[in-house]
Formats: C-alpha cells, sequence, structure tokens
C-alpha cells in the first residue's frame, strides 16, 4: 500500500470517483457537487489556507487500485488544549488496515506540524459542513451533511479515536402545534412595542449581515474555539445564499432596533441537487432553476438559531419561534423541518429544540485521538 498525494487533475477525479463507486449501491447518498468538494482544497477559494494547511492523499494497494482517501490540515484558529490538526474527508472500503494505514499517514504529517491530537471526520473550514461521522439515521442527508456507511466507526473506534462530542439532529412536522409557552411567549413581546419580528429583505443584505455576525459573535464566539464572523465573510454568504434563500425562513428579532436573536432556514438544497449527480455546469444550473421553479421541496433545514446571553433564558426564543411559524405554517409548502446539528455540549439549545416536540432524526460524532495514549481524554467542555 502507500499513499499518492493529490496534485493532478487525474488524481482530483479519482479522489471524487471512489466515493462514487464506494456508494453505486446505496439508495441513501446524495453525491454532493463535486465543485463544493473541491472549493475546500482550492487556495483561492478557501480562506483557511491564510491561517493553516491542508493536504489529500489516494491510497492505492498493490495493485495500484484507489481503495481510500483522506484530508489532513492544519487550522491556526481551532484553539484547543493541545495543538489539534484534523482528518476529513475519508472514504475507504471495508477493510481496517487500510483505514488504519491512512490514519497513521496523517497522525505523522500532522505530528511533523507540532500538532499533538487529531479531530475527525471535520472540514478544513466552517462547522456547517461535513463535520462528523454518521452513526445513527442513515437516510438521505442533507445537504453539506456527511454520509457514511456504518463501518466507518468502527474504523475510528478501533484506531483509537474517542468520542471528542455527539451532534443531534431535530426534526418536526412543519404543521405540528407548539407547545402553549411558546405562543405565551410570544403574545407577551407581541404586545410590547420595543420589540420586533421580521423576515431577512434581500435587497438589504449589507444590513442584516451586520445584525448576523453581531448576534453570532455575541452568542457563540466563545463555542467555536474562539472564532467570530467577520461582517464581510457574512454578507459573502448571503450573497452566496441569496439565489436559493427564501425570505420567509430568515428571521431577526430586534430590542429597540437592536438586533437580539436570529434563526436562519434554508430549503433543503440536496432534494434539487440529487438530480445533478455531482455537476453544476451551465446545463445543470439550468437544471437546478427548472427544478427550483417547477420541482418539489418540501423540506427545509435549520442552518442556525441563537440569542444573545442578555437576552437568553426570557421567552425570546419563542417570539422568534411563533413568528416565524405564523408565517411559514399557513404556506403550505414545506412538510418538514429538520436542525442541522446542535452538539451535546450545548445542552441549552438541545432543551430548546426539545420543547418544541422534535424527535432525535439523526446523531453524528466528532470524535478525538491524542497522540500521546497515556494523556488524560477531556471530552468538549460543556456550555
Amino acid at each position: 500500500m502507500r499513499m499518492h498525494e493529490v496534485q493532478t487533475a487525474t488524481d482530483k477525479k479519482a479522489f471524487i470517483q471512489l466515493a462514487v463507486d464506494l456508494y453505486a449501491n446505496d439508495p441513501n447518498w446524495i453525491r454532493p457537487l463535486d465543485k463544493d468538494i473541491e472549493e475546500v482544497f482550492d487556495v483561492e477559494k478557501n480562506k483557511f489556507f491564510k491561517r493553516g494547511e491542508c493536504k489529500r492523499w489516494l491510497l492505492k494497494d498493490e495493485n495500484d487500485r484507489v481503495v481510500g482517501r483522506i484530508a489532513a490540515f492544519v487550522n491556526r484558529q481551532y484553539k484547543q488544549e493541545q495543538p489539534t490538526g484534523g482528518v476529513g474527508f475519508f472514504e475507504c472500503d471495508n477493510n481496517y488496515e487500510h483505514a488504519a494505514f491512512m490514519f497513521d499517514h496523517c497522525r505523522e504529517w500532522l505530528r511533523e506540524r507540532g500538532m499533538e491530537a487529531m479531530d475527525g471526520p471535520i472540514n478544513f473550514g466552517e462547522r456547517d459542513k461535513w463535520w462528523g461521522l454518521l452513526v445513527e439515521g442513515f437516510y438521505p442527508p442533507l445537504y453539506g451533511m456527511t454520509y457514511n456507511p456504518p463501518y466507518y466507526a468502527d474504523f475510528f473506534e478501533k484506531y483509537g479515536f474517542r468520542t471528542y462530542f455527539n451532534q443531534i439532529c431535530f426534526s418536526l412536522q412543519v404543521h405540528a402545534r407548539l407547545q402553549e409557552k411558546f405562543y405565551e411567549r410570544h403574545a407577551a413581546y407581541a404586545a410590547n412595542p420595543e420589540y420586533s419580528a421580521r423576515r431577512i429583505e434581500k435587497n438589504k443584505l449589507e444590513k442584516y449581515a451586520r445584525d448576523f455576525a453581531y448576534i453570532y459573535n455575541k452568542a457563540w464566539a466563545g463555542h467555536g474555539e474562539g472564532k467570530e464572523m467577520e461582517e464581510k465573510a457574512v454578507l459573502k454568504l448571503f450573497k452566496t445564499m441569496k439565489p436559493v434563500m427564501d425570505a420567509d425562513l430568515v428571521w431577526f428579532v430586534y430590542h429597540k432596533e437592536q438586533p437580539i436573536a436570529m434563526w436562519v432556514n434554508l430549503p433543503d438544497l440536496n432534494q434539487y441537487f440529487k438530480h445533478l449527480n455531482g455537476k453544476f455546469g451551465l446545463l445543470q444550473k439550468i437544471q437546478f432553476l427548472l427544478l427550483k421553479q417547477f420541482g418539489k421541496c418540501n423540506r427545509f433545514v435549520g442552518i442556525i438559531f441563537g440569542v444573545i446571553p442578555e437576552y437568553q433564558g426570557k421567552g425570546v426564543d419563542g417570539f422568534l419561534i411563533v413568528s416565524g411559524a405564523s408565517v411559514i405554517q399557513p404556506m403550505g409548502k414545506y412538510t418538514d423541518y429538520e436542525m442541522q446539528w446542535i452538539g451535546d455540549f450545548n445542552p441549552k439549545m438541545i432543551n430548546i429544540a426539545e420543547s418544541l416536540g422534535t424527535k432525535r432524526s439523526r446523531k453524528l460524532i466528532t470524535y478525538r485521538y491524542l497522540f500521546d495514549r497515556n494523556k488524560e481524554f477531556k471530552a468538549h467542555r460543556k456550555l
């Protein structure tokens, strides 16, 4: 066996093709867009290269056949107790020796760069895409969500990875009536003219990008290893989202015009992309527009929900959710709602999700492997 670094166009094609071959008989797998994978490894398009390093490899067997793939990366923004790198985009045939060979290679590559641990499978980017290993809920994934065979968990755990945190997804029927306490909270805030809930306006993305960044940095900066989001980065994200954004699904709450909470959702894009076979050239873009106009997308996805600390535990969440539901439910366009994962280190958000009457729909795991096998393992701290 040997590790072959991905460098040429042929290598890149093989990196994509391995997943296509492995999932050829799995009806639940939805092929990610090739461009979304490649942009992670593009120095010009992935901002994390400014503060990090990334390599990816193919594993070839004795017959020069590709039997695995993996990437390893160092992200200087990823602040941990010990310097921690990452591995991701892992795919492998059902052979533990192949998996261990790739893990060994990444461990040494990361150790050479001063790392003392590795998390995986994670993304060389934000946590909103390809983060964690799916262990429960093996049905069609949401856009940007990991999907993998069940045997991958055995590979990670046999090698010595341990659960750093669990990632829980929740689902809900859109027509379901919420608990009465949410309506009571909504009524109280709705009667106070100092508070307002409003949908995003696509012609004012600069304003809402500023509001998003303010709420995010107040509510989450301490949760994601100290990272903050810059307003210009949010605006770029909003402009990217604009063609697929449904304004009825993106909500903000204000107190005296100061942003204090947000609830950002998107239609489940995989209901469109599953028809495109990973491609997104001119013909596929036309096909996507036709699907978006005339096709069916009955599920929307919770991307982010947050209230700044000063207003947490005061019923603002109920005001926000009922304000959105009062518009979304009568539309009749969407029947299913699923939240992107919430870490088990965030019990407050899990409590909010469960109080809506949701059910747990999927579980993923972010694993951690300490290079010093005698060092005490610590799971993600509770918030």
